[in-house]
């Protein structure tokens, strides 16, 4: 069940911790996508948080949000560019975004199956995608004080397979959230640092979210025919002396 969208922006807006995991989140996400110029980058769930760097770099930026959660204008004092949709129903041409970042939107929805196939039909051949979800083995998926103690966590395996399934190969993975869900102020003063060190340690499964990184794979066209022309055709009689015609 989707997070209503009033409580996704209090926490990362109104909390330290939600804007500590907001950054946390954020500088993964840029190193994965250090240039996005003339791209169409697209985020589904709750990806405004960490869609800001795209907005003037990007020839395109959407945030998707589905009627389940509710939509906010974003980014405020500009130009909006935040869209209510059905979950399963994006209003975007096939293959129009070379980006695509899913947050809150695959973990919380009741049908991830229909998701991943709109995510395959909006991303364009070669297209990227970037999947962010709680880690089962993680600690902000044991605590319900943040949006990630919610919906379905994953390990990396469950993800991945998950992905194959519907025709994204997975290139890449990374972690983060690396500090305690708590907003003591020991661990606030110190969260930059235990994500430094937890990027640098385990950059793979440790954090309390997974994120993998995946192309689109387009399958070949059948071919049609034979797979090889017959240049000289097998004659079943060749090197038998044919009869020759009777005369007149």
């Amino acid at each position: 069940m989707h997070l209503d969208v009033l409580d996704l922006r209090s926490f990362y807006y109104r909390t330290g911790l939600g804007r500590a995991a907001q950054r946390a989140v954020r500088d993964q996400v840029r190193a994965l996508w250090p240039d996005t110029r003339g791209m169409a980058v697209v985020g589904f769930g709750f990806a405004a948080p960490i869609l800001r760097p795209f907005l003037g770099e990007a020839e395109r930026v959407l945030a998707l949000m589905p009627g389940q959660q509710g939509v906010m204008p974003w980014p405020a004092g500009e130009p909006n560019v935040s869209v209510l949709c059905e979950e399963t129903l994006w209003p975007l041409e096939a293959g129009s975004a070379d980006r695509l970042v899913l947050l809150h939107g695959l973990e919380t929805s009741e049908n991830p199956f229909a998701v991943l196939e709109e995510c395959y039909r909006v991303l364009a051949p070669e297209g990227r995608a970037l999947f962010i979800v709680p880690n089962r083995g993680g600690l902000w998926a044991r605590r319900d004080v943040t949006p990630f103690g919610f919906g379905r966590p994953y390990s990396l395996v469950q993800l991945e397979n998950q992905l194959r399934s519907h025709d994204f190969d997975p290139q890449r993975h990374l972690a983060a959230l690396f500090q305690p869900p708590s907003s003591k102020r020991f661990w606030m003063k110190t969260g930059a640092m235990w994500e430094r060190m937890g990027r640098k340690l385990s950059n793979g499964i440790a954090g309390g979210i997974l994120m993998v990184e995946v192309v689109k794979q387009v399958p070949a066209p059948p071919r049609r025919g034979l797979p090889e022309a017959v240049r000289k055709p097998l004659r079943v009689l060749d090197g038998i002396t044919q009869p020759a015609p009777k005369p007149a």
